[in-house]
């Protein structure tokens, strides 16, 4: 059996790669042969999919600090920048340690700055797991002495949530009080942006971008095109996928639904693996919170990965 391993990141546990490798490491103790191709939607952990950083730029934080932010030029003249390495919830010190009505994507515009200073002759922004709920105001901003932008953009969305719904969907996550997400709301009803699926995307920053011209774009087909998912697929008996925390929004843009959609047109079965289950998979799905306990999960998600996954393979049902 040929299994073609294409997962996530666990948030807060392993990347994507990671995961990949732990998932391969028990399907290797199965005697099954993996080829590991870890995935990202858009969101943490794009860059990192995608071949990981080869420069960098001091960029202004998502609260005002500067931070040496990665990002990649392709010697096709793309550039490939990931705003939450820019301005990541993860850096203003997650939802308990946020300013939302601080947090700023003004560092994502300096990246872009950056990219066609450098000769990018395109730009792939991987926006998703911002602090900010500015609208993109701050990223325009900054890109705002060399408008209008005369390199392509393409904005690689995670999710397909309109502009304003940026504040009631997603601020909350970021720590806004229900006073916060009403202003950030009031703020983003102020700002002249297209309303289009994906433009809630990182705060509103995808929408902030479409107003100068960006594309908005599917951050999972973006991705699995790129490293061509299909053709892999295509050489597979079985697919295995998973992410941390599978729920009602795994099935609309993320990694696990796209990759069930493309392994259902393609004839191929699949096996789910995720840190925890809170709605029910439309395939075989195990959770490593029901079969190895919460306190294990956590602290030694590799090693969970990789055993359910060697007793999943040699289970009778797949070895028959």
């Amino acid at each position: 059996m040929r299994v073609l391993v294409a997962p996530d990141k666990f948030r807060g546990t392993l990347t994507a790669r990671e995961a990949a490798a732990a998932i391969a490491a028990g399907a290797a103790r199965a005697g099954r042969k993996a080829v590991e191709l870890p995935l990202a939607d858009g969101g943490e952990g794009t860059l990192d999919v995608l071949g990981g950083g080869n420069r960098t730029t001091v960029v202004t934080g998502p609260l005002g600090d500067p931070i040496e932010a990665a990002w990649r030029l392709d010697d096709d003249g793309t550039a490939l920048i990931e705003a939450a390495l820019a301005c990541g919830l993860s850096l203003a010190g997650g939802a308990a340690g946020n300013d939302p009505l601080r947090a700023t994507s003004r560092g994502v515009g300096e990246l872009v700055a950056a990219a066609i200073a450098a000769g990018a002759e395109r730009i792939v922004v991987a926006v998703g797991g911002v602090a900010s709920t500015d609208g993109g105001s701050g990223a325009v901003e900054a890109l705002r002495s060399i408008l209008p932008l005369l390199v392509p953009v393409e904005v690689a969305c995670d999710v397909d949530a309109r502009f304003l719904e940026a504040a009631e969907i997603f601020a909350s996550q970021k720590g806004a009080t229900p006073e916060q997400v009403s202003v950030l709301r009031d703020r983003l009803a102020a700002l002249d942006v297209p309303d289009l699926p994906g433009a809630g995307a990182a705060g509103g920053l995808a929408g902030g971008l479409a107003a100068l011209g960006a594309t908005l774009v599917r951050g999972f087909d973006l991705v699995a095109d790129r490293l061509d998912l299909d053709s892999c697929l295509l050489e597979a008996d079985l697919v295995i996928s998973g992410e941390g925390l599978f729920d009602a929004t795994s099935l609309t843009g993320k990694v696990v639904g796209g990759v069930l959609e493309r392994a259902s047109r393609a004839g191929v079965p699949a096996l789910v693996v995720v840190g925890e289950l809170v709605t029910k998979a439309p395939v075989d799905a195990v959770s490593l919170v029901a079969l190895c306990g919460r306190e294990r999960a956590l602290g030694q998600t590799a090693q969970c990965l990789a055993e359910i996954v060697e007793k999943e393979l040699t289970a009778p049902s797949r070895t028959a």
